[in-house]
């Protein structure tokens, strides 16, 4: 390719001259090509350790001129081919040019200047995504498809130097982590090493100590472990290698590909050796993080964070931190945890201003909201910056016409606070209390007064330590409902999406889906002893709340124990905003929940089995002993607590989990554990262990609520003589806090992705068992077989994904359907399959009967296959009974040809009814016209071109093919009942050597099937040619024209005559119409050649085949020698 002029000083240190002119030198690397020796095996070293671009452009071609030393590198090439191109085109187009010339520096001008012209014209229609990346990493990218074979939609995010453990020799060589795959290659004194390994494939991660290195990267797969060392900078590397390991997860999870952040912005300068997608995703860990600290929707994007101050009115001082500012969010976040906390919407903004500086409070912004709070940022770095960039959010903030209910949130009395939270707006559900004075006379209430005094009230409130206290001392019941919306983060997602909750209810509600009748059997199902929900109601309140929430979230729809979380909600919160907490959880602080497999559930629960490990060893040995701790913990996570807990102690643990997040479920786990642990080492089953705890969490409770006690179901299930004692609620969470309050959320984040990885690749690991199972008996495989084919089709549905299709990947995987149905491949990708798989290789052919087999096969006509009927299809192609069943489906390619569209539904009812006892019928299938016939016997002609008794199988079919040709005549005749006078036939030899002459006779019934047959062979003749190693094949040139010359009887084909490809019907030929054969006489001509019953019957070795489609993908290797050809081309 041609490249940026770059000056060499040096032209001929490791290169060799193979080409000169005055102007232009075309050069080899040494060592590539014949004789390299030693100096090519140090050479091809050295390009790999230090990253040259020769390892994969190992030519080149520099301009000089007559009297100058500097060279200039302008292009370079990975073939003899190309790069003689590149010098041929030189040599026409510049050398007369560059001869006018007599300044040497107007030469070396003029050619720059003209290799840059031809660069920029064929840059001109790249996107601009490539352009951002510096040349470095687009040569390096160029390098990684040259090396490991990917296509051009394969995007390179960045590599590193590293060491590759292949058995106990490291490897010095380049890390190439794609967005699909990582990579590796190497290449020491001869030893090359390459390594290909898919993201998918992956099922742990993980940094660890080696033996000789003291850091390493160790990743896992189901067949091995491969570790890289010796990183410059390994902590980049391996959480770059998380997010691509997290991203292939998610592929795998909902099938969603990655996609390119378009609307990033462009660096100031183009960035050395990153690239964008590199940026992207570090883009995309920053906003992660930024959601998470601040409970924010999916679509907030930071803009940028800076260091300041903020002055904290309650505490009269300032407080060191960060200010995040993004598209609809200022934040600020102490640098010391929990000090403070703030959160500003931009729609409550009304004023920023910048202050007078001073020396005392340098660079200082004022901040006002529409509630009169105002916040004063200091020690900003670039405010002017800042301010504009603020300015330019709230430009595109809309403008809300705020209800009168937000004032009340600010200034109201506490009687409208009440009736602003019973009053059934959607039909809420609150606890009663007995009276409204007795607020005034609460603890919990007057101390939130207090912090709403001193703190603020609403989004915009100070969360310091004293909040967190506060809530983990519980909340009270009448501001429940707004500190949960305000904790989660729903407020936010309510107040921007006003009227969203009513449009989806009326969208959803009347709809039949499978979701709808998971709701109904459920709804009475939840919290049945409270009075709330055993009234229609309420029952209607919780369907339409939940039917929403799978009308608007259709990938997780409804899932149990749902109802119950929601049921909570709507005791404290109207629908709307019960909606929107239910939002909160599903998407945001429980993600992966509530899908069909319950993964985060899953992955949660193995977090807390490695938890239990570190922090109670001893009671996990017995536990695991026991497989106790995934059966009990299941429900805790999923629920919450709330079905196996009081409901008046549970509550307050969502109080926690709403303003702690998950971590707190986590501390109340380990503590119940550890609170129960010399029971649980002593117990001697699981039913035991399960009885322990199970009684233990029905008597916790909450000695300070002042309302009548819900009993619990399942404390009412729950029989024991002599029930323990009572656990104070508010005593386990302290104990929780005190024992365990040291687990972290970026360390829960960081066990979450080593555990998702084995728990996804584990469900699909059951998946395909399951798969398996179902179809086993329905196949012709074995157990083994099925798990390859499975994996194979399972690779081509991935790669589809993230390699372009011609279909979403939502319509190729529904996870609502059964496993061996959610995966579907579309005709292109079955082709592949089946000229890989197939038993018949069928050459120009192999298409048609792919597309065939297809149409065949897919029986809703969308345009996909599912493994099942993948499976189907294949099954037949390799039966048990080869013959009749293999020779059954050959047929009926041919009797649906591509212009017809029937119900083929039929066929594959037809042979499934074979495997039933009645006596197996084969006089449905229809009629073979004419023209199917010639496809038939042109295809045949290529299935047998390759295989080694092709002579015998030649004469075979055509004896065949002589003989219907006359069955054919023959029945046409007695279905045209004698209308017409017959003609004379030809005389047909069904000896294939001996060959009789063919009479002369007119253009009658008789002499035009085999005419029609004759021309059309003749004519797929045409279409192939021969490479020079057939051509001297004298025994396949023989066998084609024996068939031509002697079962055929045509005159015109030579007697080199290549029978194969598939030709269009000759122009002004004219096919019989009358003329027609049944399956029975193609099957019983058939069964009369040994040739053809032994081929048909032949078993398939299908695991060679599927190793070789596994290989398929392979690694394509530089080659490392030139051919006698290329050089003697380039020499002379």
């Amino acid at each position: 390719m041609w490249i940026t002029p770059e000056e060499v000083l040096l032209a001929n240190a490791l290169w060799v001259s193979e080409r000169a002119n005055p102007f232009f030198i075309l050069q080899r690397r040494k060592g590539h090509g014949r004789g390299g020796g030693f100096t090519g095996l140090l050479v091809g070293t050295l390009d790999v350790v230090l990253d040259s671009s020769a390892r994969v452009a190992p030519y080149r071609i520099l301009h000089q001129t007559g009297d100058s030393q500097v060279f200039w590198n302008i292009a370079c090439g990975s073939s003899r081919k190309e790069i003689t191109e590149h010098w041929e085109w030189l040599e026409a187009n510049l050398l007369q040019t560059l001869s006018i010339f007599d300044n040497e520096e107007d030469i070396t001008t003029f050619v720059k200047g003209k290799i840059q012209g031809i660069i920029a014209e064929e840059n001109k229609n790249k996107q601009t995504l490539e352009d951002e990346d510096s040349g470095k990493f687009r040569e390096a990218e160029l390098k990684m498809r040259k090396l490991f074979g990917m296509p051009d939609e394969e995007k390179l995010v960045n590599y590193y130097s590293c060491s590759y453990f292949k058995g106990r020799v490291p490897r010095q060589g380049w890390v190439y982590l794609s967005v699909n795959h990582l990579c590796f290659y190497s290449f020491l004194l001869g030893k090359e090493v390459t390594l290909v390994v898919q993201w998918t494939d992956v099922t742990q991660l993980e940094k660890d100590a080696a033996v000789l290195f003291p850091e390493s990267i160790r990743v896992s797969t189901r067949d091995t472990e491969h570790y890289f060392s010796m990183f410059l900078n390994i902590n980049e590397t391996f959480k770059l290698m998380e997010q691509l390991a997290n991203i292939a997860m998610r592929q795998l999870l909902d099938n969603e590909s990655f996609s390119v952040d378009r609307s990033l912005p462009k660096p100031c300068k183009t960035l050395k050796n990153v690239s964008t997608l590199k940026r992207d995703l570090d883009a995309r860990a920053k906003n992660e993080r930024y959601r998470a600290m601040f409970r924010l929707t999916q679509d907030e994007r930071l803009d940028g964070h800076t260091d300041c101050t903020l002055w904290t009115p309650f505490a009269k001082m300032h407080v060191v931190g960060q200010m995040f500012v993004s598209n609809n969010y200022i934040c600020f976040a102490s640098r010391e945890e929990d000090l403070c906390q703030l959160i500003i919407p931009l729609r409550e903004v009304s004023i920023v201003e910048k202050a007078d500086s001073s020396s005392v409070l340098p660079s200082p912004l004022s901040i006002s909201t529409k509630n009169k709070m105002t916040f004063l940022f200091a020690n900003l770095r670039d405010r002017d910056f800042l301010v504009q960039r603020i300015s330019d959010f709230l430009q595109r903030t809309p403008d809300r016409v705020w209800s009168d209910s937000k004032e009340v949130l600010v200034s109201g009395s506490l009687v409208d606070i009440y009736v602003r939270f019973i009053h059934p707006v959607c039909g809420s559900f609150q606890l009663q209390i007995s009276n409204i004075e007795a607020f005034s006379g609460d603890p919990p209430r007057q101390s939130w007064n207090i912090h709403f005094f001193e703190f603020g009230r609403g989004v915009c409130m100070y969360r310091t330590s004293k909040t967190r206290e506060l809530v983990l001392n519980g909340i009270p019941e009448s501001l429940r409902g707004e500190l949960w919306l305000l904790f989660s983060g729903a407020q936010n997602e309510m107040d921007t999406h006003p009227g969203y909750y009513s449009e989806l209810v009326e969208q959803a509600m009347g709809r039949c889906t499978l979701a709808t009748e998971e709701i109904e059997r459920d709804l009475h199902r939840s919290m049945p002893e409270h009075r709330a929900f055993q009234n229609e109601m309420g029952i209607a309140a919780l369907r339409r709340v939940l039917t929403a929430y799978a009308f608007r979230n259709p990938n997780i729809g409804y899932c149990q124990a749902m109802n119950i979380v929601t049921s909570v909600l709507l005791l404290y919160c109207t629908e709307e905003q019960a909606f929107w907490l239910l939002v909160a959880l599903c998407e945001r602080m429980l993600p992966d929940y509530y899908n069909t497999r319950v993964v985060g559930a899953l992955v949660d629960q193995a977090v807390f089995e490695e938890l239990t490990r570190e922090c109670l060893p001893l009671l996990y040995e017995r536990m695991q002993e026991l497989g106790v701790i995934s059966t009990i913990s299941l429900s805790w996570f999923l629920t919450l607590f709330l079905s196996v807990m009081p409901f008046d102690s549970a509550v307050l643990l969502v109080d926690c989990f709403f303003y702690e997040g998950i971590k707190v479920i986590f501390q109340v786990s380990l503590a119940v554990l550890h609170a129960n642990m010399e029971q649980l080492l002593s117990c001697s089953d699981e039913g035991e262990a399960m009885t322990i705890l199970g009684r233990y969490l029905d008597n916790v409770v909450n000695k300070q609520t002042v309302s009548a006690p819900i009993p619990h179901l399942h404390a009412l299930l729950t029989s024991g003589d002599e029930p323990p004692p009572e656990i104070d609620i508010f005593e386990l969470i302290k104990a929780s806090y005190e024992k365990f309050g040291s687990l972290r959320s970026d360390v829960i984040e960081q066990m979450r992705f080593k555990q998702r990885l084995k728990v996804i690749q584990s469900l699909e690991d059951t998946a395909k068992r399951s798969v398996v199972r179902a179809i086993m008996t329905d196949s012709a495989f074995s157990l083994e077989e099925l798990e390859e084919l499975y994996v194979l089709f399972k690779a081509k549905h991935i790669m589809s994904c993230y390699w372009g299709a011609s279909t979403t990947a939502a319509e190729r995987h529904d996870p609502s359907l059964a496993y061996l149905e959610q995966y579907r491949i579309d005709r292109g990708q079955f082709s592949q399959l089946f000229t890989a798989l197939a038993p018949w290789g069928c050459g120009a052919h192999t298409p048609t009967l792919a597309a065939r087999l297809f149409r065949l096969l897919d029986q809703n006509k969308d345009g996909l296959i599912n493994f099942k009927e993948f499976v189907t299809g294949l099954s037949k192609l390799c039966p048990r009974n080869a013959t009749a069943d293999g020779l059954r489906l050959g047929m009926v390619f041919f009797f649906l040809p591509e212009e017809k569209v029937k119900d083929y539904k039929y066929y594959l009812r037809m042979w499934a009814k074979e495997k039933e006892p009645k006596k197996e019928t084969i006089k449905d299938l229809p009629k073979m016209n004419q023209e199917q016939f010639i496809e038939l016997c042109k295809t045949l002609y290529n299935m047998f071109s390759e295989d080694p008794l092709e002579q015998e199988l030649y004469h075979s079919i055509a004896t065949v093919a002589s003989l219907l040709l006359r069955i054919g005549e023959v029945g046409k005749k007695f279905s045209n009942n004698g209308a017409r006078k017959p003609d004379s036939l030809c005389t047909l030899s069904p000896a294939v050597d001996s060959p009789l002459p063919v009479k002369e006779e007119p253009a009658g019934e008789g002499s035009s099937a085999e005419a029609q047959v004759t021309k059309a062979l003749e004519e797929a003749q045409l279409e192939v040619t021969t490479t020079e190693e057939e051509a001297k094949d004298d025994t396949s040139v023989s066998s084609y024209s024996m068939v031509s010359a002697g079962s055929l009887q045509c005159e015109d084909i030579a007697d080199d005559t290549v029978l194969i490809g598939c030709g269009d019907q000759r122009p002004g030929s004219v096919l019989d119409v009358d003329w027609a054969i049944t399956f029975e006489q193609v099957l019983a001509s058939m069964l009369t050649e040994p040739p053809l019953v032994d081929y048909f019957e032949k078993k398939l070795d299908i695991r060679a085949k599927m190793a070789a489609c596994r290989f398929q993908r392979a690694v394509e290797r530089q080659v490392s020698s030139s051919s006698e050809h290329e050089f003697s081309q380039l020499s002379g």
